[in-house]
């Protein structure tokens, strides 16, 4: 195995860090809240279930701040790295629960380690799945980020602020194109930003909510499209360093 194609020792140590946090917050979280019924704690699936489980953890986030914190992030980590859907309505949650400051801060740093943590887990075992499921969108991705090395943090904040690939694939993708960690976290915790506090925002006023929908209002949805053409602008503008061909990503072999 050449040089290049070694998982580096740091990233191995963050990923397994990533992993040993979100199980120590588990345990610790469960060790440590009083004894009662939790039948209401499970993954809500709309707005209706999002609701009732909101009125349950307003008690206990008074008095059990910090464990309902790890709880959060350990779930939210949890869900990012293994791509279960549903996270629109933990970032929901956050605003019902710890407000707009702190929402937006929780939701960002969450989303970001839960990333990260699928970063990790792609690099080591996630080829074969990438290509059986976005074999397309996988030789798209590599010929951009080819194209536009030089400023590939202005690609990738566009990326994340726009719809123009699926969150998921990004998180999977990124270590199989070469995108370096170092960027692809940056761009995550800026570009996930403004969608955060759109959410949180409408996790604010969660009764108010009657569909998903009502989140993206107009002045919303130009917000995020002007900030995703000003993050791209440059890389627009600067030349494609990579005119030669790209070079394509070997099929992993079974």
């Amino acid at each position: 195995m050449g040089r290049d194609d070694r998982f580096p020792v740091w990233e191995a140590a963050l990923g397994a860090g990533v992993a040993a946090v979100f199980a120590a917050g588990l345990v610790g979280v469960y060790l440590s809240m009083p004894d009662s019924d939790y039948s209401f704690l499970k993954l809500p699936h709309n707005l209706q279930e999002l609701q009732i489980l909101t009125g349950h953890l307003e008690n206990y986030t008074s008095d059990y701040t910090l464990q309902v914190l790890v709880g959060y992030c350990a779930v939210y980590i949890f869900m990012q790295t293994f791509m279960i859907p549903g996270t629109i309505f933990m970032s929901l949650l956050a605003g019902a629960l710890f407000g707009q400051l702190r929402g937006v801060a929780l939701v960002v740093f969450a989303a970001s380690a839960g990333a990260s943590s699928c970063y990790f887990l792609s690099k080591m075992i996630g080829k074969p799945l990438v290509f059986s499921l976005w074999p397309d969108k996988l030789t798209f991705f590599q010929k951009q980020v080819a194209r536009r090395r030089q400023k590939l943090l202005n690609y990738m904040l566009f990326l994340r602020v726009t719809p123009t690939l699926p969150n998921t694939f990004i998180n999977l993708a990124s270590p199989i194109v070469d995108v370096p960690y170092h960027t692809f976290l940056l761009a995550t915790l800026i570009g996930l930003i403004p969608a955060a506090y759109v959410t949180v925002r409408a996790g604010i006023a969660l009764g108010e909510l009657t569909s998903l929908s009502d989140l993206y209002d107009t002045q919303s949805v130009a917000l995020l499209f002007l900030i995703g053409v000003v993050s791209v602008t440059p890389a627009l503008l600067g030349k494609d360093e990579a005119q030669e061909k790209t070079p394509e990503i070997a099929a992993p072999t079974s």
